[in-house]
């Protein structure tokens, strides 16, 4: 849900919607200062293993967010077949890719599961804005 497709006039609702436009920025933010100081200290492999993994969790995060507004706004009895597919995909795909990438050893494993923490990151980016913002506001 965007800012800008709000019909109601409801502060509350307009603040959700732009803080969570605004978490997927924070999440590549912190991928791309994440990947260039791990790339600056620990070296290449590790920082592509980090993005590998940054990559696989936005991923998963912006197939969650569909799923949930698929559902959220669907008003119907029936889950549209396309997110019914990415729920029940989702993990066990990201399991497998996260096995092979394992077994493989083309990436550090630790960077890829540190990547995995990305939205972690930009949540808690976004809360602090939100509670700096509250308490500007009051």
């Amino acid at each position: 849900m965007q800012a800008e497709t709000i019909q109601t006039q409801d502060p509350a609702a307009l603040n959700l919607a732009r803080a969570e436009a605004r978490l997927p920025r924070w999440m590549l933010v912190v991928t791309i200062v994440a990947v260039l100081a791990t790339g600056a200290t620990k070296g290449l492999p590790f920082a592509l293993g980090l993005s590998l993994g940054s990559a696989l969790a936005i991923l998963n995060y912006f197939w969650l967010h569909q799923a949930v507004e698929a559902l959220m706004h669907s008003g119907q009895a029936r889950v549209p077949r396309g997110v019914l597919a990415k729920v029940i995909v989702r993990y066990p795909a990201a399991i497998l890719v996260l096995y092979f990438l394992y077994k493989s050893g083309w990436f550090s494993f630790s960077a890829i599961l540190t990547g995995l923490f990305v939205p972690v990151a930009g949540i808690l980016i976004e809360g602090l804005i939100q509670i700096f913002t509250g308490w500007r506001t009051d």
